[in-house]
C-alpha cells in the first residue's frame, strides 16, 4: 500500500464513503472544506430524509480512530460519524455510530482513563485526545442506522 499522508488518508476515507452510499442508492454530497463538523451530507433519492456525516479515517489493523475532546458534546441531531478503516490490502470497513454513542463512549472511556494509572503507577494527565473504538465490530456496516431508506 502506498504511504498515504494523514490529510490523503482523510481525503480519501471521505470519498470512499461518498462511494459506498452513492453505491446503496442515496444522494451524498461532500460539503466544503469550511463546513465544519460535517464532512458530508446525505439524502434518500427524494430528499425526504438527510443526515449529516462526518468522517474519521484510519490506517491500521484495528478499528481504533482519534478524536478531539469536541467529540464528547452531543448537540447535534442528525449527525452520524462513519469511521473508516483502511488496512492493507483489503477493501475498507466503514462502521456507521449516531453522534450520541460517539459523545457517550468518548466521554466513559477518557474518563475511566484518567481514573488508571499510567505507567509507574503515575496519574494520566488530561489532554484534548480521545478515542472511539468498535473493537466487537458492533457497529461495522450499520448503514441501516441513517434511516434513510
Amino acid at each position: 500500500m502506498t504511504k498515504l499522508s494523514s490529510v490523503q488518508t482523510g481525503i480519501a476515507g471521505e470519498y470512499f464513503v461518498a462511494a459506498e452510499l452513492t453505491r446503496r442508492g442515496l444522494v451524498a454530497s461532500l460539503t466544503l472544506r469550511n463546513t465544519r463538523g460535517i464532512d458530508i451530507l446525505v439524502s434518500n433519492q427524494d430528499a425526504t430524509k438527510s443526515v449529516a456525516v462526518q468522517v474519521k479515517t484510519s490506517k491500521g489493523t484495528k478499528p481504533v480512530w482519534l478524536l478531539n475532546q469536541k467529540a464528547e458534546t452531543d448537540i447535534a441531531q442528525n449527525l452520524f460519524y462513519v469511521f473508516v478503516l483502511f488496512e492493507a490490502f483489503n477493501s475498507p470497513q466503514f462502521h456507521v455510530v449516531p453522534r450520541s454513542i460517539v459523545a457517550q463512549f468518548v466521554r466513559e472511556s477518557h474518563k475511566q482513563w484518567l481514573a488508571t494509572p499510567g505507567k509507574a503507577g503515575r496519574q494520566h494527565k488530561d489532554n484534548p485526545m480521545r478515542q472511539f473504538k468498535d473493537l466487537e465490530g458492533a457497529y461495522k456496516d450499520r448503514w441501516d442506522l441513517l434511516a434513510l431508506v
